[in-house]
């Protein structure tokens, strides 16, 4: 079962998100009365905007303030990338410049070089209101051309957790033979292969090779 709750972020930068860090607190406390077995934070510009260094840190702080693990969309995709060894990826996003920098740097740090990004840039207010079907054309049409434009990637990431870009995945990976990673599907892998012991799971190709490299 999925448990959500929301902050109220205004727009992709730093100052937004420090403004939402009291409200990120109060969140964790409230799934942690909700009992439930893992939290994790939604959305790369969040964690992308605080640096690697500093949201490890709150996440750590997370875990030990509710006895639970904590984890985040981007440490999600780190995570996945490993457990491919990809270390040479292809990145597509509907972000402005600032975003996709920070979010390269904070893959960097983590070992992870982007080789290519293709981007469609969008405001928070224009993602939050985007179309399906406009989305899915659009992760194809971003996530061929990054994948041409950097055929050494090993994978493609295609972050934001307001993409409806599911549909595009098998489709993509099957076209490049490559791993096509999407917020849903990296945290979800996470869920999962930390729990896999007790979690009977049976992989299904149609599901993509994130969630069918369990």
């Amino acid at each position: 079962m999925l448990v959500t709750t929301g902050l109220n972020l205004r727009e992709y930068s730093l100052a937004a998100v420090e403004e939402n860090l009291p409200t990120l607190w109060d969140r964790f406390d409230l799934l942690a009365k909700k009992k439930v077995d893992r939290m994790s934070l939604s959305g790369v510009p969040v964690a992308s905007a605080l640096g690697r260094k500093r949201m490890r840190e709150i996440l750590a702080e997370a875990e030990k303030r509710t006895g639970l693990p904590c984890d985040t969309d981007l440490e999600a995709h780190i995570a996945t990338l490993n457990h491919f060894d990809a270390k040479k990826i292809a990145l597509a996003t509907r972000w402005p410049d600032s975003v996709n920098g920070a979010l390269t740097r904070y893959l960097a740090d983590a070992g992870i070089e982007v080789l290519a990004c293709r981007s469609h840039p969008r405001s928070l207010d224009q993602n939050k209101y985007s179309v399906a079907l406009e989305d899915h054309h659009l992760a194809l049409e971003l996530g061929a051309q990054v994948l041409r434009d950097a055929p050494d990637a090993q994978a493609l990431l295609m972050p934001g957790g307001l993409w409806f870009a599911i549909h595009a995945v098998p489709l993509l990976e099957a076209q490049f033979g490559k791993p096509v990673l999407l917020n849903i599907l990296s945290t979800t892998w996470a869920a999962l292969h930390a729990a896999k012991q007790s979690i009977p799971h049976r992989p299904d190709p149609k599901w993509g090779k994130v969630l069918a490299s369990l």
